[in-house]
């Protein structure tokens, strides 16, 4: 199981960005996990799936700002260690 956590800076919070990433996950399929905004400006989102194509093709299409409306400037990509997640969901 191949876990990330990213951080996504830019322009990135009040436009979309969270339900475009939860719509992206669900296409792609087999991603699950968490998107949340932080109060710095950023978005963090934890992923992870069985899948290492489905995980990379996540993570490129969230670089590319999955909002038409979004501006990625930089995400920060590392392995994680959490919880195993059933479902991808947009916390608060």
């Amino acid at each position: 199981m191949k876990k990330v956590k990213m951080i996504v800076s830019g322009r990135v919070q009040g436009v979309g960005f969270r339900y475009s990433t939860f719509i992206l996950a669900k296409d792609i399929g087999d991603i699950y996990g968490r998107v949340w905004n932080n109060d710095d400006g950023t978005v963090e989102i934890l992923a992870q799936s069985e899948d290492s194509a489905k995980m990379a093709k996540f993570i490129q299409e969230v670089r590319k700002g999955p909002s038409p409306w979004s501006k990625v400037t930089y995400v920060d990509v590392t392995m994680a260690n959490f919880e195993d997640f059933t479902d991808f969901r947009m916390a608060n």
